[in-house]
């Protein structure tokens, strides 16, 4: 049995400029980072030749084509495992519609297991070059490319994609005080709402050309941002999130809505400096930076919302259990 963890994600910054439509002519950037919540993933041989798949239903399959959990489907395609193995999925958060990066992070570690499983090593990038394949080439799903790379390199990083496909990590030092300031300046709170990020993401990706101005200011708060974050900056960080914020609104009409923007301005009016929704909008996770002193007043003006306690991660996808029998 093989188990993988791999981790969820926040994105602060550049989010929509990592469509290849897009970095395609513009060239993107992105501001993430992994988070200490994690979705794991285990694999192990059956002793027939059927193929299980379990996650919040159990499928039990004699071919490959009949697995409906696609991106486990496609992933046992990619690394060429057609039968005789057992998958299950665990997360610590519901995966559907959280805006932290989910199925990527499902992809990530599935093509790890699956890896490991054969006895192969292989490098962050490749994971997540083959994981962009499966979601976007494959499944041809709406969607851009930091979640792959952020679930499978871990850290705070900032990602520089390319008009020619080449994508640029660097993980960004910044002192374990400064780190510790900067994770307790942001809280996580779950907005209640549901959505289907396929549909935002879809009439976002077809905006694009409408609203380039917005994407290539977006893209040069990223670069601010993470020189704020090197010069431990934080609190102008806060405030530009803000603005980004502003501006990653009008990309699509369903990112917000009357709902969560009331929820915001909850919490911008009792301290917080700046936040967004998570992921592609529309629901799940409210990201807000808050300096300490003003949290517990911004926790009661959102009481009615759940909290996620998170700290920022350092990991990437990794084996947490490996055992071969001889």
């Amino acid at each position: 049995m093989i188990i993988v963890q791999t981790p969820l994600r926040v994105s602060f910054f550049g989010g929509g400029t990592d469509f290849p439509s897009f970095f395609m002519e513009e060239g993107g950037c992105v501001l993430s980072s992994a988070i200490d919540k994690f979705i794991f993933l285990t694999i192990k041989e059956r002793f027939d030749d059927k193929l299980r798949v379990g996650y919040t239903r159990t499928e039990m399959v004699d071919e490959i084509d009949e697995i409906q959990h696609e991106l486990i489907r496609e992933s046992l395609r990619t690394t060429g495992i057609l039968s005789g193995i057992e998958i299950t999925t665990m997360g610590d958060i519901p995966s559907e519609g959280s805006g932290l990066g989910s199925s990527s992070t499902v992809t990530v570690g599935a093509l790890h297991a699956m890896y490991a499983y054969q006895g192969e090593i292989v490098s962050a990038e490749r994971l997540a070059r083959e994981a962009c394949i499966v979601e976007i080439e494959t499944l041809r799903k709406p969607i851009g490319i930091q979640d792959q790379y952020i679930a499978a390199y871990g850290g705070l990083r900032f990602f520089e994609f390319l008009p020619d496909g080449e994508v640029r990590t660097e993980k960004i030092n910044i002192s374990t005080d400064a780190r510790r300031a900067l994770n307790d300046s942001f809280l996580l709170f779950f907005t209640g709402v549901g959505r289907k990020s396929s549909s935002i993401l879809k009439e976002q990706k077809s905006n694009i050309k409408d609203r380039l101005g917005e994407l290539r200011e977006m893209k040069e708060m990223a670069y601010q941002a993470r020189t704020y974050i090197e010069a431990e900056n934080f609190d102008a960080l806060g405030e530009l999130m803000h603005k980004s914020w502003e501006l990653k609104k009008r990309l699509a009409g369903t990112i917000s809505n009357p709902q969560l923007n009331s929820l915001y301005e909850a919490a911008r009016n009792a301290g917080a400096v700046g936040g967004k929704i998570a992921g592609a909008g529309g629901g799940g996770f409210l990201l807000l930076y808050v300096p300490y002193e003003r949290q517990n007043k911004v926790r009661s003006a959102l009481k009615e919302l759940q909290e996620l306690p998170f700290r920022l991660e350092r990991d990437g996808t990794k084996i947490i259990f490996n055992y071969r029998r001889s």
